[in-house]
């Protein structure tokens, strides 16, 4: 698990191919002390298992699930990263809970100052619009952000300086992509309500649980 706050920014030291997937070099700005094969690291919101470290430089593979699902395969050396060490369970919970799991891809659609921050809208398929409601949570290259206004296929975010100065969003330009994860309690709830299908039969009486009904009738909606 993370937090959305930004640890730090790294460099692409290399990619390479390794079947289906590829393998991922990133150099950190800062040192990765305590950190172990086998620990997990966010890299633009992605959740990595660091299988090789090296003082401030550390190597993920990336498999054929993470290249489909994120911006991570498109990456190139040079490329600057947002990265963030695991939650420990000791640690002050200052973003939002982040699990590292991508549901998609953005697009930066305009920047706009707007007194001491900048306003960035981003444009996203109307799958991960469902899913992001105006003042809720959502990470934008594992940045924990709070949604300003959304429609059915964008939301907007304010950017203060210190997001700008320590994140990618400070230079990521209209036209580029980013990777999205939704605040994973839309989605267990979605899960919860939707009515059985496929090969599962719906249950009736007064064993059907929660449903769109219930949750309506109880004024939770």
């Amino acid at each position: 698990m993370f937090t959305g706050i930004i640890e730090g920014l790294g460099t692409v030291a290399k990619l390479r191919s390794s079947g289906r997937g590829k393998r991922l070099a990133v150099t950190a700005d800062f040192e990765l002390r305590g950190m172990k094969i086998g620990d997990s690291i966010a890299v633009n919101g992605a959740c990595l298992t660091a299988v090789m470290i090296s003082a401030n430089r550390f190597e993920a593979d990336l498999s054929p699930e993470t290249l489909f699902r994120t911006t991570l395969n498109k990456a190139k050396p040079g490329e600057r990263v947002n990265l963030e060490r695991a939650l420990r369970i000791s640690d002050r919970l200052d973003g939002h809970l982040v699990s590292g799991h991508i549901d998609g891809i953005g697009t930066l659609t305009g920047r706009e100052d707007a007194d001491n921050s900048v306003i960035i809208s981003i444009a996203v398929p109307e799958s991960l619009s469902r899913y992001v409601i105006p003042k809720g949570s959502v990470a934008v290259d594992g940045i924990s952000l709070t949604v300003n206004d959304c429609s059915h296929d964008r939301f907007s975010v304010s950017i203060i300086p210190h997001t700008s100065k320590l994140t990618t969003l400070g230079f990521k330009k209209k036209g580029e992509v980013v990777n999205i994860e939704a605040d994973m309690i839309g989605k267990y709830v979605e899960r919860f309500v939707q009515r059985a299908d496929g090969g599962h039969k719906k249950d009736s009486g007064k064993n059907a649980g929660v449903d769109r009904g219930l949750l309506l009738k109880s004024g939770f909606i």
